[in-house]
Parts: structure tokens; sequence; C-alpha cells
């Protein structure tokens, strides 16, 4: 194995913060002259991803079995399609990840903190 693939295996499987995904396929978009697709091209290309998604769920959890004919593909691999193509979507609109989080997460543990059944340090459910 060359140096440089050594270097590209151990990129590719170490942990990574959501900024780093994020400049990371950045690196890898800005490459190619068309650079990020529109916010509607985007929307279309999430849209087919969470499609090829559900059909894979559907496939290992749902009542209809893939045709013969059909590739094998991963519940995982379809994520990271999903997950490439909303990292895109946010770069181009300039929007941080890891800060739409901080503030989904804020809006969830406010508003919902009461909404569900916690369990309790004994491992039961305990509404407060």
């Amino acid at each position: 194995m060359r140096k440089a693939e050594k270097l590209e295996v151990r990129t590719l499987s170490k942990k990574k913060t959501v900024n780093q995904l994020q400049e990371e396929v950045d690196t890898y978009i800005s490459q190619f002259k068309e650079g990020y697709f529109s916010p509607l091209a985007m929307m279309a290309r999430m849209t087919e991803e969470l499609g090829e998604l559900a059909r894979e769920v559907n496939h290992y959890y749902g009542e209809k079995p893939k045709k013969a004919s059909e590739n094998e593909k991963e519940i995982k691999e379809e994520l990271g399609d999903l997950l490439f193509v909303l990292i895109c979507f946010a770069n181009s609109l300039g929007i941080d990840l890891e800060e739409a989080h901080d503030t989904v997460m804020k809006k969830y543990n406010s508003r919902d903190k009461d909404r569900w059944t916690r369990i309790d340090s004994e491992g039961k459910g305990n509404k407060k």
C-alpha cells in the first residue's frame, strides 16, 4: 500500500466532528467547476436518496423482499448517501450543522422535556 493510500484509509476511518465532515465534503465539491447544485436541485437529490433509504428499510424490515435481479445495498450505505447530500445542502447555504444541531437539541430539551416517560436510575419508567 502506498503512503497516500495509507493516509486516505486512516483519514476515512477516524472519528470526525460534524464540522470536519462539512469541510471534507466542501473540499471534495470544490474541485469541480460546477460546485454545489441549487437548493431546489439539492432538495430533489435529498428526496431521491431518502426514497432509496426507504426502499432498503422496506426490504429489510417490511413485507416487500428484494427481487432476485436487484443489487444488494445496505441501509448504512443509503444513510451515508443521504448524509452526503444533506451536508452538501447545508454547505451550499452556509449553514453550520453543529450549530443547527445545538439549536434543535435546546428546543427538544425544553419543549419536550416532560413529553416522554423518562428512565429512572433503577431502569424503570418515571413520568415527571
